[in-house]
C-alpha cells in the first residue's frame, strides 16, 4: 500500500529501523516488538477512513495481526488521509476510543519566533546522564490519563529506540539546558531529505518562557546545515496551542491527520 499522507510516511521512518511494516492489499500493520506497549508503533493503517461495519473488522483485524504477534493491551487505527476525514467513526466513539485529530506541519526554512529564550543552551545529547534526565521529562510532560509506571515503561523503551537511531547516523537527539539541569527536549530523523520531528516537551515548570521556540528554532538551523534536510516535519495535535509555537517560526499547515486509539485506562 502506498502511503499519501506525509505525517504517516514520516511516522515509517521508525519502525522501518527496528520494527516491522507488513503490507496488505488495503492496510499497513506496524508493529515494534521492542516495545508492545506503544499505541502508535503497534496499530493498522488503511487506505481510507472507517466504514459502516468496520468497527467490528478492524478491531478482528487488529486481534489477528497485531495482538496475535505481540502482547498489547490496546487498539490503534489510523488512514490514510491528508484532509482529516472521519469516516463512521461514532462506533468507536461510543466504546470509548479516542479520537486524535493532528496537523501535519512543515517548513523549508524558519525564522526567530517573537518569544524567544535566549538563557538555555541547545545541544545534541552525548551522556548518559544526559539521555536519564531526557526520559524524566519525557515522563513529566505525559498527559494526565497515563500513570506513571506504566508510562515511564513504555517511554524507557522509546528512548532506547532513539539512541540507537542517533548511533546509527538517523538523527539526533537534543536538550534545552539550564546549566545542567534538561528542561525541554526533542529528537530530529531523516529520511533523506526530510526531517521528522519527534516527542517536543518542556517541562511543566518550564513552559510559558520561550524555552519551546528557541529549541525548536535552533533544532532546525542544525537540522538545515548539518543535517542536510530540505524539509522539517512536525505533526502536533490540532487542539494544542504547541501548534502555534511552530507556526510562530515559520511552519505552515499541509495535512490533517486522524486516528483512533484505545487503551486499558491505568496503564
Amino acid at each position: 500500500m502506498h502511503v499519501h499522507s506525509l505525517g504517516y510516511r514520516t511516522d515509517l521512518i521508525f519502525p522501518r529501523f527496528d520494527g516491522q511494516i507488513l503490507d496488505r492489499p488495503d492496510y499497513l500493520v506496524i508493529l515494534t516488538p521492542s516495545n508492545p506497549t506503544f499505541y502508535w508503533g503497534n496499530f493498522l493503517l488503511f487506505s481510507e477512513p472507517p466504514g459502516e461495519g468496520d468497527f467490528i473488522k478492524w478491531k478482528e483485524l487488529f486481534a489477528r495481526e497485531v495482538a496475535s504477534r505481540l502482547p498489547v493491551r490496546h487498539f490503534a487505527f489510523g488512514w490514510d488521509t491528508v484532509r482529516g476525514e472521519m469516516g463512521v467513526v461514532e462506533p468507536f466513539l461510543a466504546a470509548g476510543f479516542n479520537l486524535s485529530q493532528s496537523v501535519v506541519l512543515t517548513a523549508g526554512q524558519v525564522h526567530l519566533p517573537p518569544k524567544f529564550s535566549r538563557e538555555v543552551e541547545v545541544r545534541p545529547l552525548s551522556q548518559d546522564w544526559e539521555w536519564e534526565q531526557t526520559l524524566q521529562n519525557q515522563v513529566a510532560c505525559r498527559e494526565p490519563e497515563h500513570a506513571l509506571e506504566g508510562y515511564t515503561v513504555f517511554k524507557r523503551a522509546q528512548m532506547e529506540r532513539y539512541r540507537r537511531m542517533s548511533r546509527a547516523g538517523l538523527g539526533w537527539w537534543f536538550g534545552a539546558f539550564l546549566e545542567n539541569q534538561l528542561v525541554a527536549d526533542l529528537g530530529i530523523f531523516t529520511d533523506g531529505t526530510i526531517g521528522r520531528f519527534q516527542s517536543v516537551g518542556t517541562h511543566p515548570d518550564y513552559r510559558s518562557r520561550g524555552i519551546c521556540g528557541a529549541l525548536v528554532y535552533q533544532t532546525s538551523r542544525y537540522a538545515f546545515e548539518k543535517m542536510k534536510v530540505d524539509t522539517l516535519v512536525m505533526v502536533a495535535d490540532e487542539h494544542y496551542f504547541a501548534a502555534k509555537i511552530y507556526e510562530s517560526i515559520g511552519f505552515q499547515p499541509r495535512e490533517h491527520q486522524v486516528g483512533l486509539d484505545w487503551w486499558e485506562k491505568g496503564n
